[in-house]
């Protein structure tokens, strides 16, 4: 019998599967689908407080495993945090604070060889990125580059819905690295692709990162193909064209039709068991968003800007039905996917393996987390650590306590200067370290 376990425990090795996989029915690794919506605001799934939105797909991940409510994401824009993903890294490093320009810039996430999807294809997984990517535009910075086997989707920031374009003569849709014209509207293409490609990989372990770019601006609603940048190339996020909550919500519900799809196709396939399952949104929402009980929105530092909606499911492996005020932020994902599939977790990865917590194997831990930008021309940073938050918007210099206020309506620097001389040098020492990286990258400090 000793030899029998020494001969599996050999197995598992070679294969790079990690331990607890290797107790389940099937002896492969898990799958893993990463859904990331844009702009999506906290508050705007109904099993985070929405009145007036339907989503019950998203909602059944968390139902099934475990929705948590003081997640963050890496930045305060779509780059930066996307590149706080694919890096598992502050993307302070890497000089990506502000979102990236339009198909034609020639700034992007440099290789490393370190990225989530290469490391996830050295670990011997199918990898996609079914659409945005907003990581840059140019071959080198592409994301078959950084290890996607297959892209289709889009580069820039956004697209027209059904035209697939950012305005005239400005087409932004690719497959792999080959403009392609597709009719259809994108929440949709995006679900399209995201099954076909679970579909032709279901014979072995898979990585697919489904980007929707649902709901982002321009707020063009399913089924209604009128209101294009091509047909209007004046729209704007504030058009009077454009401006309803109710517009915003039929493209919130379209991504959960599409999330219900790809979920349905897992148990057509009988994959939902050994399928690691993500729901996360890259930053705050915008105007026509829901943040719950947070002050500000997408932009900003304060908690509106960055606290995000993040449900995951893993049967056997995350009990059903957990809620859990564990802090945590997009890199996290990165380390919790890396070691989920016995992937190479590099050395100098700074998110955390979640799943101990999330399983309830391991008690919550504390965590100390920053952000800073300079998009928009304004200066803010923040770090956040047990309970207490230090926020610099501006000149100012603010303290809350997250646990008692978490609006952040009640400053307590004048009461709590200890917090805020301990938050404010913390802060300082983390700007130093990451600006230092970056200029050591020929990329100079980043805004």
């Amino acid at each position: 019998m000793r030899g029998v376990r020494l001969a599996l425990a050999v197995l598992v090795l070679a294969c790079g599967i990690p331990a607890s996989v290797s107790g389940q029915s099937t002896a492969r690794a898990p799958n893993v689908v990463l859904i990331v919506t844009d702009d999506l605001g906290w508050g705007d799934l109904s099993s985070y407080g929405a009145p007036d939105v339907n989503t019950p797909n998203i909602d059944a991940i968390g139902a099934a495993g475990i929705r948590l409510t003081d997640f963050y994401a890496n930045g305060v824009l779509c780059s930066p945090t996307r590149a706080g993903l694919i890096t598992g890294r502050y993307q302070h490093r890497y000089g990506l604070l502000t979102a990236l320009g339009g198909a034609s810039t020639t700034r992007g996430l440099v290789v490393t060889g370190n990225s989530l999807p290469q490391l996830m294809k050295d670990a011997g997984y199918a990898t996609a990125l079914v659409g945005k990517w907003h990581l840059g535009a140019i071959p080198q910075h592409s994301p078959n580059a950084h290890g996607f086997d297959h892209f289709f989707g889009f580069k820039a920031g956004f697209v027209d819905y059904y035209m697939h374009d950012r305005g005239p003569d400005q087409m932004d849709l690719w497959e792999d690295g080959t403009p392609v014209e597709v009719e259809g509207y994108m929440t949709d293409l995006i679900t399209e692709r995201s099954i076909g490609f679970i579909e032709d990989n279901a014979g072995q372990p898979f990585f697919i990162d489904v980007a929707f770019n649902a709901p982002h601006w321009p707020y063009q609603r399913p089924d209604d193909p009128s209101r294009s940048l091509n047909n209007a190339g004046h729209l704007q996020p504030f058009s009077d064209d454009t401006n309803t909550r109710a517009d915003y919500i039929s493209m919130v519900e379209r991504v959960d039709q599409g999330v219900g799809e790809i979920l349905a196709t897992l148990d057509r396939l009988d994959l939902t068991e050994n399928t690691l399952v993500i729901f996360t949104n890259d930053n705050g929402g915008e105007w026509l968003s829901r943040s719950g009980p947070f002050f500000h929105r997408k932009w900003t530092v304060w908690e509106g800007g960055i606290r995000v909606p993040t449900l995951l499911r893993w049967p056997g492996h995350i009990p059903a039905g957990r809620v859990s005020d564990q802090v945590g932020i997009t890199m996290d994902l990165t380390a919790t996917i890396l070691t989920a599939a016995g992937a190479i977790v590099p050395a100098d990865s700074e998110g955390i393996d979640l799943m101990p917590i999330l399983s309830g194997r391991a008690p919550e831990v504390e965590r100390t987390l920053f952000w800073r930008t300079g998009a928009g021309g304004h200066n803010q940073a923040a770090v956040r650590s047990g309970d207490w938050k230090l926020v610099k918007d501006g000149r100012a210099t603010l303290v809350f306590n997250l646990r008692d206020d978490p609006g952040e309506r009640n400053d307590l620097a004048k009461f709590r200067q200890d917090v805020a001389h301990r938050l404010h040098d913390l802060l300082t020492a983390w700007s130093a370290d990451v600006d230092a990286e970056a200029i050591e990258r020929g990329l100079g400090p980043a805004g």
